[in-house]
């Protein structure tokens, strides 16, 4: 008999498409508590290549005021991950693109991380970023429940990341690997040409994995700059503000997601 290896809809996309990948990230529940298919279905709709859902928390410490605002309201309106798991059943009969969730470690040990990531699997995610999960955990404690339930785990590294253990995170991480693009919190309005050399050698490392540049991804030049090393970037916080006070989360997605894409 044999076994039958799940595909993962991350590793086909990037063997699809070498360059130019838009990884557009939205906290769950934002703008209101049942956005979230509507911002789903508005950025595959709309030319994005993943879909990075945030899982609202109450101290995001890697995001910047922008993000945490909209993780504040989306706790307010009501959001959590039984919820969210809730709003994304059923949600593969019309996403058929990628969908990553990132967290931070705390609510989803509460939940139950085993439990987590069974549920995830089973609704249809295919990997999770946890910024705030040290490599030596996961090697020891949660690698094993991630391959179990064939989540792909995805690691961030920084510019002031040695590059041995960037390796290391490399070989640790599937899927892709994030290159945080500075050492500010998400949305920063540094100069993103600053990144340049670490990015450069970044691509020099002839990585295992294929990486995506995010923080002070807000534009079309931003995203251009990284695709010039990366195979694509991450974008949020303009993305966030695009869509808080949209009249229609549609139209507001596609305008927005039109000025960055390289091809429009």
């Amino acid at each position: 008999m044999v076994t039958q290896i799940k595909t993962n809809r991350l590793n086909d996309l990037f063997q699809k498409k070498k360059k130019e990948i838009l990884n557009v990230y939205c906290t769950a529940g934002f703008p209101e508590r049942d956005s979230t298919r509507a911002v789903m279905r508005a950025l595959q709709e709309s030319g994005a290549d993943i879909i990075e859902l945030g899982i609202p928390y109450s101290d995001p410490l890697a995001d910047g005021p922008v993000i945490q605002a909209s993780s504040s309201r989306a706790l307010q309106n009501g959001m959590s991950i039984p919820v969210l798991l809730q709003q994304l059943k059923n949600f593969r009969q019309e996403i058929t693109i990628p969908v990553v969730l990132m967290g931070y470690l705390n609510p989803v040990l509460q939940y139950g991380f085993q439990q987590f990531c069974r549920d995830a699997a089973a609704v249809g995610v295919d990997a999770l970023i946890l910024p705030d999960l040290p490599m030596y955990e996961f090697e020891k404690e949660y690698r094993s429940i991630l391959e179990q339930n064939g989540l792909q785990f995805i690691f961030l590294v920084t510019p002031e990341t040695p590059t041995e253990r960037i390796k290391k995170l490399d070989t640790l991480s599937s899927g892709f690997l994030y290159a945080v693009s500075s050492s500010s919190t998400t949305g920063g309005k540094q100069d993103f040409s600053s990144a340049e050399a670490y990015l450069k050698r970044l691509k020099e490392l002839q990585l295992k994995n294929p990486f995506l540049v995010g923080f002070g991804i807000r534009d079309r030049k931003s995203f251009e700059t990284a695709c010039r090393y990366a195979q694509g970037a991450i974008i949020g916080t303009a993305y966030i503000q695009a869509i808080e006070k949209a009249a229609d989360i549609q139209s507001a997605t596609a305008a927005f997601l039109k000025k960055i894409k390289l091809e429009n």
